[in-house]
């Protein structure tokens, strides 16, 4: 029997709010349970001072001359990601043998070649006296992979326990991606386009809101149809100049939403999230797979988005009525991610972000 490994994932999205956490217990292979899920709200400070950030980081040069903002930020991302972790070991039984810890993306580049999570995995190590597995992207990029996505290995465990043949998993967050399950070898997945990232940039820079909770705010207005299929239109030809590619990957600056300028905050809500539903749409067309298709991510939670998902797409259900927690599945993927990192197993493969050959990944600090 394989050695099972108790592991606590630590998750930071697109949205920059907090941290999500969870501690699974598993062999990095079959076995899969969950002991623990909480969410950790990062203080209106950190918020800010991330978002901040990301707004100046327009490419990789960027990355050098705002080094010294990045720096103490890190630093304050990482000192609040121990406290988190001590918090969770207080007050929690289980002996925490690796944490997988994502780090918060501030870039990301396909076309460069650079993804770029900050957070200090040595010192979240000496912090916590635990053995820390971060830097999860790099390797595959090194590799000639794109970086993401690295959920599917994790979809595919979730597909064994569901106990169910060909499925489809779309994570709506701040990106949308998708995992195709056909059979228990055959696994594909790619970044298909925006998710909750417009939507979220658009209620920051025009209101007090950081999200349109429920969808609330695009219900109430009313959708730009001439803008709408600009924005389609632009997003197409885009993809074109880039040539077939099967595996792709988004940063949240690559949608410019500049032509819904003059526009009130309801038309900007309602246009954006039509956006976004009709590329889900489009995708979800597109695939061979239309059998069983499972929603995940911060997503899932907006239910005006949902609903038209489900006007168009059969067969779509929300994670949580398998069973498990919709909030924490990236958590508690790279916590079976970090096990997988440690025992040298691949975590990404070249029909999910486009690397060469399956390979592992990840930094390993020991305390």
């Amino acid at each position: 029997m394989s050695k099972s490994y108790c592991s606590l994932g630590l998750m930071s999205g697109t949205s920059a709010d907090g941290v999500d956490a969870s501690i699974i217990q598993s062999d990095g292979d079959n076995q899969y349970k969950v002991i623990f899920d909480k969410y950790f709200e990062y203080k209106q400070e950190i918020y800010k001072n991330i978002h901040n950030l990301k707004e100046e980081i327009n490419d990789s040069k960027d990355l050098k001359s705002l080094s010294k903002k990045i720096q103490p930020l890190e630093r304050e991302i990482t000192l609040f990601h121990a406290d988190v972790v001590n918090d969770i070991i207080k007050g929690n039984k289980t002996n925490i043998d690796l944490i997988g810890f994502h780090g918060q993306t501030i870039f990301h580049n396909e076309k460069e070649k650079i993804s770029k999570q900050i957070g200090d995995g040595r010192l979240l190590s000496s912090l916590t006296k635990k053995t820390v597995i971060c830097d999860f992207r790099q390797n595959d990029i090194k590799n000639g992979g794109h970086g993401a996505p690295l959920t599917p290995i994790f979809h595919k465990l979730l597909k064994k326990r569901f106990k169910i043949n060909n499925v489809t998993f779309i994570n709506i967050g701040g990106i949308t991606n998708i995992t195709n399950l056909l059979d228990d070898r055959n696994m594909s997945g790619t970044d298909i386009g925006p998710g909750m990232c417009l939507i979220d940039r658009w209620l920051r820079e025009r209101s007090k809101k950081n999200y349109d909770k429920n969808g609330e705010i695009a219900k109430s207005g009313k959708v730009n149809q001439l803008i709408l299929k600009q924005l389609l239109n632009n997003f197409i030809e885009k993809e074109k100049s880039l040539g077939i590619d099967l595996t792709k990957s988004y940063d949240t600056k690559y949608f410019d939403i500049s032509l819904l300028d003059k526009m009130s905050l309801e038309e900007g809500a309602a246009t954006l999230t039509e956006f976004t539903a009709k590329i889900i749409i489009y995708a979800l067309n597109q695939n061979k797979n239309k059998e069983k298709i499972i929603l995940c991510g911060g997503g899932r939670k907006n239910n005006f988005l949902v609903e038209k998902l489900k006007e168009e797409i059969n067969n779509i259900k929300l994670i949580d009525e398998y069973g498990v927690d919709g909030d924490f599945v990236e958590s508690q993927a790279f916590a079976y991610i970090a096990i997988r990192s440690y025992l040298s197993l691949p975590i990404s493969f070249p029909e999910t972000t486009g690397v060469k050959k399956p390979c592992t990944g990840g930094k390993i600090y020991k305390n």
